[in-house]
C-alpha cells in the first residue's frame, strides 16, 4: 500500500509543522557518502528543520559539538556508549558538556560477547549523575539490558528522558512509558516487528546512517528520510500525518528545550 504523502513547511505561526530528527551522527562524515552540506539541504527540502547530532564517544562528542556550533539548527548531545566502557577512564567535573542539550547516548548493551557489565554499570551510573548535575535530559541506549536498566534509574530517580531505537517487548515497552519516559521511532518500525508507544510519547529518529527505512534499505540513511517513517507511522497507526507532525516534533522541543528554528529565505 502507498503511504507517500507531503509535509509543507510553515511560518512561525504554524511552527510545529516541520519535523525533526532528533538522533543522527551526520557529524560523522566518513560514513556517508554526502557532504554534511547536501545532507543538511534534503533534510530541509523534506520538512526537517532540526537535527541532534549524538555524541558515542569523548572524541565523537567533540566532534558533534563542532558540527553543532558550525551549523544553523543543528544541536548536539554528549555521550559515552557503552561499548566504550572498557576504555572510559575521565573525571566527570572536566568534561566539556556546555552547550550540549542532552547527556547522550549512554546506557547499556548485552547483545555482543563478550561485554563487562559492570564497567557498564559503572559508566552508565556516572553519566546519569552528570545529567542530573547539569539538569540535563538523557538518551538512553539499552539492548537486551533492561532487567538491569530499570533498577538503576529508578535508584537515581530519573524522569526526562528518551529510550533511543526501542526495539523491545510490550512489557517493557510500557514500563518505560509508565515511568515518563519518550520512546525513540525511526527505520525499524517500516520493517520490523516492534511495539510502538504513542503518539503523544514518540519522538522521531533516523540514527542516521543507520537503520535505512523502508523503501530505501541498503542506502546510507540520513535526516531527510524521517519524512518517510513519519509517513508510515501516519499510514501504520491510521493518525493524520499533521499529528505525527505535530506531537513529535513538540515532544522533542519540550524534551530538550530546543528554540523555533531559524527559518531563511530560499
Amino acid at each position: 500500500m502507498d503511504y507517500n504523502s507531503s509535509i509543507s513547511v510553515a511560518g512561525p505561526e504554524r511552527s510545529a509543522n516541520y519535523l525533526i530528527d532528533s538522533h543522527c551522527h551526520i557529524h560523522n562524515t566518513k560514513d556517508f557518502d554526502s557532504t554534511p552540506e547536501e545532507i543538511i539541504a534534503r533534510a530541509n527540502q523534506n520538512g526537517i528543520k532540526q537535527m541532534i547530532v549524538i555524541g558515542t564517544s569523548h572524541e565523537d562528542s567533540l566532534a558533534a559539538k563542532n558540527f553543532a556550533e558550525t551549523h544553523d539548527n543543528i544541536f548536539w548531545s554528549y555521550g559515552i556508549h557503552p561499548s566504550e566502557a572498557g576504555d572510559w577512564a575521565s573525571e566527570i567535573a572536566d568534561l566539556p558538556i556546555s552547550g550540549s542539550v542532552a547527556i547522550g547516548e549512554v546506557g547499556l548493551d548485552y547483545h555482543y560477547q563478550p561485554y563487562d557489565r559492570a564497567a557498564q554499570i559503572r559508566l552508565f551510573e556516572e553519566m546519569l549523575a552528570l545529567a542530573q548535575k547539569h539538569n540535563l535530559p538523557l538518551i538512553f541506549h539499552i539492548r537486551e539490558a533492561f532487567d538491569d536498566f530499570f533498577p538503576i534509574v529508578d535508584n537515581q530517580h530519573i524522569k526526562n528522558a528518551v529510550v533511543h531505537s526501542f526495539s523491545d517487548s510490550q512489557i517493557n515497552l510500557e514500563k518505560a512509558l509508565d515511568r515518563g519516559y519518550y520512546i525513540g521511532v525511526n527505520g525499524l518500525a517500516t520493517f520490523a516487528n516492534i511495539p510502538l508507544p504513542p503518539v503523544e510519547r514518540m519522538l522521531l529518529e533516523t540514527d542516521a546512517p543507520y537503520l535505512t527505512p523502508k523503501p530505501f534499505r541498503g542506502k546510507i540513511n540520513e535526516s531527510a528520510y524521517i519524512k518517510h517513517i513519519a509517513e508510515y507511522l501516519a499510514f501504520k497507526l491510521n493518525i493524520p500525518l499533521e499529528k505525527i507532525t505535530e506531537e513529535t516534533t513538540k515532544n522533542v522541543q519540550v524534551l530538550f528545550q530546543l528554540p523555533q528554528p531559524i527559518l531563511r529565505p530560499a
